[in-house]
């Protein structure tokens, strides 16, 4: 089978493609809670014979379709979950479900998926295609849950998207290396001594402790980290309090830690520790820091990369693809490339001009151009076909 045949089978499915995603939009559900979503999906792959593997956690589910013969595995992936957001786009297919919107566009993702899942099936190969719907991407949660199912079982190498809504649709964004940041949560609980606020002095103040260490943190960046090598220390909560005449005597501080190279990331933990507890004890504060490492640095593979760039440029063209810019926005995908080779990339899925003014992701007006369904589809399915018959020493 030939690229064009695999492009060819993913455009005569758009209008499929398209209704699949409408009806998961219509009916987001958020990470850990993905029950329907799973639903819908497992029957549609077990009406083409794909054999399904149930995540423990009941949300998430591994799928196969094996070849002929055996041979190497390839696995793809694809998230489900949506997000605590509002929608504001007024679609007809707009969330049904009050406050919960795929607003990063995972139906798009899951589609795809399940587009390319019925591409595979119709084919001639040897080894195993393994498809990971995943939940939980957003809480960074889902990854960990699937691998200790055993998604990455015997897996050779292993492949992703995510969509682009600054991107026109038809495109694509390749990077080698470091594509993606990592994702620490700091939560920080201050204890002072209360009292009143017209008298401070018989106080100690845990509100003026969190600004000092709010201001601190940044240090970190300015002149501690070289500024060669991208951080963000973002506090994002600070919750004290709940009178305008009281020092209350605790304050509580949550945060996200973003890092492009690992070796930083891995300094992060203590840097923070030291400053948040000296400038505490400066301010005659307790200081109680929790850091939660959630995801590492997103980094590509290079013998992947070479090979899903190839497909990348036969299947929509080498003017289509262009170099990602790096991002500390975080994905889960990382924690499956610290164990299995593999590769991750943008697709376009932003409208045709001034793309780069598309409303972005997480947005409450963000709106997934689904001309990229096909070509996400297409890609998907020829890079799973093609690596297969690569390493097995075949021609698709």
């Amino acid at each position: 089978m030939s690229f064009d045949v695999i492009k060819q089978q993913a455009v005569a499915m758009q209008e499929e493609l398209v209704a699949f995603r409408r009806e998961l939009h219509l009916f987001p559900e958020l990470s850990l809670q993905e029950s329907e979503t799973s639903r819908k999906v497992k029957q549609e792959l077990e009406q083409i014979g794909a054999i399904i593997k149930t995540d423990p956690d009941g949300f998430g589910f591994i799928a196969e379709f094996k070849g002929e013969e055996a041979g190497p595995v390839i696995a793809l992936r694809a998230d489900m979950d949506a997000l605590p957001i509002e929608e504001e786009t007024a679609v007809p297919f707009a969330s049904k479900n009050k406050g919960v919107m795929h607003a990063c566009g995972h139906d798009g993702h899951t589609a795809m998926l399940m587009g390319a899942a019925k591409i595979i099936a119709k084919q001639s190969f040897k080894g195993t295609i393994r498809l990971l719907f995943q939940a939980a991407e957003e809480i960074n949660a889902g990854a960990k849950s699937l691998i200790a199912a055993g998604a990455l079982d015997g897996v050779s190498e292993i492949y992703g998207l995510h969509n682009l809504p600054t991107l026109p649709a038809g495109m694509a964004a390749t990077r080698s290396g470091s594509l993606m940041g990592s994702v620490d949560r700091i939560e920080i609980k201050l204890e002072g001594k209360g009292g009143h606020g017209a008298i401070p002095d018989q106080s100690i103040d845990p509100v003026v402790a969190a600004s000092a260490i709010v201001m601190g943190l940044q240090t970190i960046v300015s002149r501690e980290i070289s500024p060669f090598q991208p951080v963000v220390v973002t506090i994002g909560s600070i919750q004290s309090g709940i009178a305008n005449n009281v020092i209350p005597h605790y304050a509580e501080m949550t945060g996200t830690i973003r890092t492009f190279d690992p070796a930083v990331q891995a300094g992060m933990h203590k840097r923070i520790e030291r400053i948040v507890k000296q400038i505490a004890a400066s301010y005659r504060c307790e200081a109680n820091l929790k850091y939660i490492s959630q995801t590492p640095v997103l980094v590509n593979h290079e013998q992947p990369l070479e090979h899903m760039e190839t497909v990348i440029d036969e299947v929509i063209g080498r003017n289509n693809r262009v170099e990602a810019a790096p991002t500390l926005a975080g994905e889960d995908f990382s924690v499956y490339l610290q164990s299995v080779p593999g590769c991750f990339f943008w697709l376009g899925a932003g409208p045709a001009e001034n793309a780069d003014q598309a409303f972005g992701l997480h947005h409450p007006k963000y709106n997934l151009n689904e001309d990229c369904l096909a070509h996400g589809t297409a890609l998907l399915a020829a890079i799973a076909l093609q690596r297969l018959a690569e390493l097995g020493g075949y021609k698709l």
